[in-house]
């Protein structure tokens, strides 16, 4: 009897880089014979006070392939079997949240201030915050959105002013700030997680002149062969987010040591593929057949 999956995907991100790693999944769900359906976050809708769906299908589990926190938190509530499932997907989404959670867990990370909430309409009216942050972490220091991907929310401040400029323009918008590790300059490691092992790693560096590490900023990537310190740290930061699978960024800290960037819940993988011939789609397609049954 074949399995039966879901494959639920955001309804309005029709790009072709998108289109791809969905049809990563529908090849790696049919050579291990599985019968996985295509869904759009916008087709499973629900009676949220009832808790009752508004569609009608079986699956023995959703590939949950979308940041959708509250979509994937109904399904899980309607009992579908989610990879990833909701609370990962949440800490993963909010760098505020996973910094938080990661620090109970004894994750070496780059020194983090979270940014005091305000409003849109009111913004930061008092600034004297920021004199603390800049005592703390020094400056240059990198900003980033909460949310965001693909390395274009994040932001570097080499002076108060600039910082101001920055927060202040961003007023209503959650952010964090970070100290700025001068030994991973524009370079860092992906390494793709799935089902507590890695299954490879790049090295990804950027020669433009951005310090941004990532490859929609001009980075790019080679094979990289982990150390067992960075392995583990990319196993244990995906177990403490409660993450089937994932990206997990280090950056290089002074004398080697290795630091969490950020932890990627759904992260593309086709370039990963064609540096190192892995393909994230099979190996995850694999482990959640392994799993469900």
């Amino acid at each position: 009897m074949k399995n039966k999956g879901v494959l639920t995907v955001n309804g309005f991100l029709a790009s072709e880089s998108f289109n791809e790693l969905y049809g990563f999944f529908l090849d790696a769900a049919k050579k291990h014979g599985i019968e996985l359906a295509f869904k759009k976050n916008s087709e499973l809708l629900f009676d949220a006070v009832n808790n009752k769906p508004i569609f009608d299908f079986e699956a023995d589990f959703v590939l949950f392939w979308d940041k959708d926190v509250k979509c994937a938190k109904q399904l899980e509530n309607a009992h579908f079997n989610l990879y990833n499932c909701s609370r990962g997907i949440e800490l993963c989404d909010d760098k505020a949240l996973t910094h938080i959670e990661l620090s109970k867990h004894d994750i070496p990370m780059p020194r983090t201030i979270i940014a005091p909430m305000t409003y849109a309409n009111i913004g930061y009216i008092d600034t004297d915050f920021i004199d603390t942050v800049i005592e703390e972490l020094g400056l240059p220091l990198v900003i980033k959105e909460c949310c965001g991907s693909f390395g274009q929310q994040v932001y570097l401040a080499k002076s108060r002013d600039e910082l101001i400029a920055t927060i202040t323009q961003k007023a209503g918008t959650a952010l964090i700030f970070q100290e700025f590790v001068e030994t991973s300059i524009a370079r860092d490691i992906r390494l793709y997680v799935v089902g507590g092992k890695v299954i490879a790693s790049i090295l990804r560096e950027n020669m433009s002149g951005d310090f941004r590490a990532n490859v929609a900023n001009g980075a790019k990537v080679s094979p990289y062969n982990p150390t067992d310190e960075e392995k583990k740290l990319a196993i244990k930061a995906c177990d403490k987010l409660s993450l089937a699978f994932g990206g997990v960024d280090l950056l290089f800290g002074k004398d080697g040591t290795p630091l969490l960037c950020e932890v990627n819940s759904n992260a593309h993988f086709k370039g990963l593929y064609e540096c190192t011939g892995v393909n994230a789609a099979e190996k995850i397609t694999e482990f959640i057949k392994e799993d469900i049954n």
